[in-house]
């Protein structure tokens, strides 16, 4: 019996990937298993999908694509002949004419097995189902004498039903020794606490020790957040790597009993407000830098959720790729003038102060004929959001900079912003984040510096702009009765309505007034096309608008707001399957 036998070492590739980067996601696998190998590992690991990139959407379904990531795969295999470690690695297969969401084993200069992802999730950011073709549970695969089970993600997340296979029990039964997860796990708030409830729930079926490796980074909306981590088959935690940032780790399990132990580095985790911010740091640092832009620039108008785009847009790229531009029309207060200018100073950024009032008495002119005889109202004063919008887009088509967009989750929600002028552009980070939150990520970052951030320490949000009362102004379609109420009501409404789906009569007993929760339904309801057309922004709620949340734009249907009836079962004749299939047939 030799000595390794009893150790067993797997490298954790907690890697940031970049979906149809094939070449590139293979040059990162390949540095990954060198550094496996420095370290004596006899496995390395990578997330679900990892050399397509996750989520590749129906890139995946292009045959060239295909071909790629196979070519990439085997030229891999191939390297692994020089009796280094081995790899475990995500890629779209095809077999027997289907597609696959599949883990290679490879290893002695060959693909020595491949696993098929079984459930295929269909809910919120996720559709599999319409991707891929469901694969078998299968048994463990060996590597170096130990069998390793290879459930991949949405395998270890639900109990067993009529549409869910039990991989998990089917590898214990089969003899794995250990489970190792890949995944393609997205960053929602509080979502580490529910991956680690379903890998306990997992260990403790099984008996088996499990480690689940998460990839990091960003991909259009979504951020990976990482933070990987093993647990021993007693639950104790084996291993908790780092969130919001790649990292490789290694770990030496050895055998304990008839099972594999492990004790390594546990590394604390961002929560709550400060996990937040870090998603909307990654998210739009890779949402820049993957597609190429040079540099990003935003308006800054003095208030707060232009202060924390610009904060966050220096966190994540350093001050030198970040441009602020005040556009100050008549009706702009001194105090935004002076908060715009002692932000960036703060910031670091370059800044500039570029006047509209020749660009808004310009369009009024040209629009003199068209509205003859037509009463001022919310038109002109939307004339000033499309002069800053055309202005900053004009800029950005000029030096290649990305427009950084700055409207919050509350106010995109009742529609509270301008289409075609202050919501356009190319991303906003603050997209999913509702306006009291905004207020608390501000003060937030005065106090604190995410790790691995490239703004400044200390205060960079001047506090006269995160104490001054906010006001919302009324933007197209609105009208004086629509005038909003305090922000902390308005978000404890939205919050119901968007991310539960309550209906209004359990808000109205919740303590919210009737009227005001009937009239925020209202604007909820009727903003649904902006929204369809705004920049895409980072998700970090539970339901984002754009992948998680979608509703008709064409909808006549409205809550009342009564109490909700009851289900009249005395007019069923028979309910369930039995009747339907009897109807069927």
């Amino acid at each position: 019996m030799t000595e390794r036998t009893n150790q067993f070492i797997i490298t954790l590739a907690q890697l940031n990937p970049t979906v149809g980067d094939v070449e590139g996601n293979a040059a990162k696998a390949r540095a990954a298993r060198a550094k496996a190998a420095a370290d004596g590992a006899d496995l390395v690991v990578f997330s679900e999908l990892f050399i397509a990139g996750y989520p590749p959407e129906d890139l995946v379904h292009k045959p060239a694509f295909q071909a790629a990531c196979r070519t990439a795969i085997e030229t891999l295999a191939r390297e692994t002949a020089d009796g280094g470690p081995a790899m475990l690695i995500g890629t779209p297969w095809v077999d027997d004419g289907k597609l696959y969401n599949a883990c290679a084993l490879l290893d002695g200069g060959r693909i020595a097995a491949i696993r098929y992802k079984a459930n295929l999730p269909n809910y919120g950011v996720f559709d599999e189902k319409r991707l891929f073709a469901r694969g078998p549970a299968a048994g463990p695969v060996t590597i170096k004498g130990v069998r390793v089970g290879v459930p991949i993600c949405e395998d270890i997340w639900l109990e067993e039903s009529e549409d869910y296979e039990n991989v998990v029990e089917c590898l214990a039964e089969t003899g794995a020794e250990i489970l190792v997860v890949p995944n393609g796990s997205p960053y929602a708030r509080d979502k580490n606490d529910v991956r680690l409830s379903v890998a306990v729930a997992r260990v403790t079926e099984s008996g088996l020790p499990l480690i689940y490796l998460n990839e990091v980074g960003g991909q259009d909306e979504l951020v990976f957040d990482g933070a990987s981590f093993a647990l021993n088959a007693d639950l104790s935690v084996a291993a908790q790597l780092p969130a919001f940032a790649e990292n490789i780790t290694t770990l030496r399990w050895v055998r304990d009993g008839d099972s594999w132990r492990c004790s390594a580095p546990i590394t604390p985790l961002p929560e709550g407000d400060k996990a937040d911010y870090a998603a909307c740091v990654l998210g739009l640092r890779d949402y820049v830098r993957k597609n190429g832009f040079p540099g990003v620039l935003l308006g800054i108008s003095g208030g707060i959720d232009s202060a924390l785009c610009a904060a966050i847009a220096v966190d994540a790229l350093g001050a030198d790729q970040v441009r602020g531009v005040m556009l100050p029309y008549r009706f702009t207060a001194q105090v935004s003038l002076d908060d715009a200018a002692k932000l960036a100073g703060q910031l670091g950024i370059r800044y500039e102060v570029l006047p509209i009032a020749t660009a808004v008495e310009g369009f009024e002119a040209i629009l003199s004929d068209p509205f003859a005889g037509l009463p001022r109202d919310i038109t002109e004063e939307n004339l000033q959001a499309r002069a800053r919008g055309t202005l900053l887009m004009a800029i950005s088509n000029k030096t290649g900079a990305m427009v950084v967009t700055t409207g919050n989750k509350s106010e995109m929600s009742v529609g509270y912003a301008t289409l075609y002028g202050d919501m356009n552009g190319g991303f906003n980070p603050i997209k999913d984040i509702y306006k009291t939150e905004v207020f608390r990520l501000s003060a937030l970052r005065n106090g604190w510096k995410p790790q691995g951030a490239l703004g400044p320490s200390g205060e960079v949000i001047p506090p006269s702009i995160i104490t001054r009362p906010p006001t919302a102004e009324l933007r197209e379609n609105q009208t004086d009765q629509d005038s909003l109420p305090p922000y902390d009501v308005l978000d404890g409404i939205l919050e119901r309505l968007v991310e539960r789906d309550e209906p209004l009569a359990a808000i109205v007993a919740a303590g919210f007034d009737r009227e005001m929760v009937a009239r925020i339904d209202r604007l909820l309801n009727i903003a649904e096309y902006k929204r369809r057309q705004a920049a895409p922004g980072v998700k970090v709620t539970g339901r984002n608008f754009g992948r998680d949340r979608r509703y008709p734009i064409t909808n006549r249907f409205r809550d009342s707001g009564k109490a909700l009836p009851e289900p009249d079962q005395s007019l069923v004749a028979r309910a369930g399957r039995a009747s339907a299939e009897s109807f069927d047939g």
